[in-house]
């Protein structure tokens, strides 16, 4: 298991070739109270930086973009019905999608935890 982050404030956790992808907690911090996330659809395949699902809160509504080229194998049904997890637990039960990655390689131009760190101070 294996942490990347993106400069958008996703972050996901690698495992093998199945990679689960979530919201930092900086950026749920950012958005506020999270009313309702829109996730996509299983089977879905998408390009790198693709828009793939929508957080919104009761500040704004922000695109969730997909961090790698891939298909989405899994989606968290939990947060239909509780939303609220992506504020209580953005790095963990807040998860979004996991999704089977198509090109290992792009996961070079992605940044660790201090990378990102640095990028949020």
């Amino acid at each position: 298991m294996t942490m990347y982050y993106t400069p958008d404030h996703e972050w996901l956790d690698v495992e093998g070739d199945i990679a689960t992808v979530g919201i930092t907690n900086y950026a749920q911090e950012q958005l506020g109270d999270v009313v309702f996330a829109d996730l996509p659809k299983v089977g879905r395949k998408v390009a790198k930086a693709e828009a793939t699902a929508v957080v919104e809160s009761v500040k704004a509504a922000s695109d969730v973009y997909a961090p790698l080229s891939g298909e989405i194998v899994e989606v968290n049904a939990a947060l239909a019905d509780d939303p609220s997890l992506i504020n209580s637990d953005a790095g963990g039960k807040g998860w979004f999608f996991k999704m089977k990655i198509a090109d290992k390689a792009e996961l070079t131009g992605l940044m660790d935890e201090a990378a990102y760190k640095a990028h949020t101070a």
